[in-house]
């Protein structure tokens, strides 16, 4: 069972005369009242009885007063913390009637619970921090985030370089005539002279039929001459003439090839290779614009199946609040860093961390409340009394909502002490009889 505070004592604490009350066990106990009549010097009264000296306010002792400081605390473990006297000693007594002291206040007292403020104006690192120490897997998530740091600059120095190659890409010029590869020009010239030589044997051809037609002429004449021998030689005519026939037909579909087209290429091949390497460059450019946005996806999907390790890690842990996370290193409430989170919000993160830091500790100070409407006052205390903590805090206001009121460095309604008669000074000097 966590401690809660059941009853204050304060006489002459800072602003406070007198001060007395019995806190609700759960919920919220708003002390109110008007600026400089001494709210604030109730918390700083616990927290003096209850955190020792290091929370001793620089001016403990109320101005004016006589009798020294005096604060008694009873505590709902039985304990009760009593300072008085000049120097304001510290008695502890536990149920059992036995005398102790600071120590046995610090096994069970939270030192942020009474100085919440502290907490609440921490960086964004050290709330994290506190946070994963307390649900125990700070190294943990810290090798995830190292992980996923890792993964997001190699993908952002990824991403850097799909744009420069793409952007690359779009301004070299392409030649969508040119060929694929590199033209040869010994290449094209072995095409020329394989042309030239195809065309020399069709001209070997035409040599050819000219000796034939020659032959032809001849054998008439020997025809002519030699009648007699008409019937040999008539066959031997027939025989000549398909010969002819087909010589002719043969060379008649004879065609020379040009080389002009050849010889313009060969002319052109400079610049036709110029305009292949330029195509050949944008195409590299482009695969590489491609691979590099491909490695960019390959690695977002590895970003995402880290965060979701990560995710499922604190979903695993033991949180004070649901709806706290670390992002990025930093603190967060449903999605929501610290400065980006309502007043309330803030409040309400900053307890229940609080609370869990010191489970035995069921008790925060609160200061300044005056920050929440009555809307959020109310959900704030059902909050509080729903997980069972209490919530001692001040508000500028001296409406129904505060269970105490501070006048003047007293309760509202109760009679100021009676100072305590001090003893006359002894007069140093002659007194009468002395002779």
């Amino acid at each position: 069972m966590s401690v809660k505070i059941t009853a204050l004592e304060a006489e002459n604490v800072k602003r406070i005369k007198a001060v007395a009350f019995a806190p609700s066990p759960t919920g919220l106990t708003l002390v109110g009242g008007n600026n400089n009549q001494g709210k604030t010097s109730v918390l700083d009264a616990l927290a003096w009885a209850l955190g020792g000296e290091r929370f001793r306010p620089d001016a403990a002792q109320r101005d004016g007063a006589v009798a020294p400081a005096h604060l008694k605390v009873t505590l709902s473990n039985g304990v009760v913390v009593e300072r008085k006297g000049k120097n304001a000693s510290l008695t502890v007594t536990d149920p059992t009637g036995r005398r102790s002291g600071q120590q046995l206040l610090n096994a069970f007292v939270e030192p942020l619970a009474l100085d919440l403020p502290r907490f609440m104006e921490s960086t964004d690192k050290e709330k994290a921090d506190i946070l994963l120490r307390i649900i125990g897997v700070g190294s943990e998530l810290q090798v995830k985030d190292l992980e996923i740091k890792g993964l997001y600059d190699k993908r952002t120095f990824t991403g850097q370089l799909a744009a420069q190659k793409k952007h690359f890409a779009e301004e070299l010029i392409s030649y969508p005539e040119a060929p694929d590869e590199p033209v040869s020009a010994s290449d094209l010239i072995r095409q020329q002279q394989d042309i030239l030589a195809r065309n020399g044997e069709n001209q070997r051809k035409r040599n050819q039929f000219a000796q034939l037609t020659d032959l032809l002429e001849r054998q008439k004449k020997v025809v002519a001459d030699l009648e007699f021998q008409l019937s040999t030689e008539k066959q031997r005519l027939t025989t000549m003439q398909a010969d002819v026939k087909i010589a002719q037909t043969s060379a008649a579909d004879l065609q020379d090839e040009s080389t002009a087209e050849l010889e313009a290429s060969i002319r052109d091949i400079e610049e036709t290779n110029r305009k292949v390497r330029a195509n050949l460059e944008k195409a590299r450019a482009e695969d590489e614009a491609a691979q590099y946005a491909s490695d960019y996806d390959k690695l977002t999907g590895q970003i995402e199946d880290k965060r979701a390790e990560r995710m499922a890690l604190l979903n695993g842990a033991d949180l004070p609040l649901p709806g706290l996370s670390v992002e990025d290193g930093v603190l967060t409430y449903n999605g929501k860093r610290w400065r980006d989170m309502s007043g309330s919000d803030q409040l309400r993160v900053a307890a229940a961390i609080v609370r869990r830091l010191n489970p035995d500790c069921g008790f925060v100070l609160l200061d300044k409340l005056e920050q929440m409407d009555m809307t959020t006052l109310q959900e704030f205390s059902a909050w509080l009394e729903a997980e069972g903590l209490q919530a001692i805090a001040t508000r500028v206001s001296t409406g129904s909502e505060c269970q105490i009121i501070i006048e003047d460095g007293m309760v509202k309604g109760t009679e100021p002490p009676a100072e305590k008669p001090q003893p006359a000074p002894i007069r140093k000097g002659w007194t009468k009889g002395a002779f």
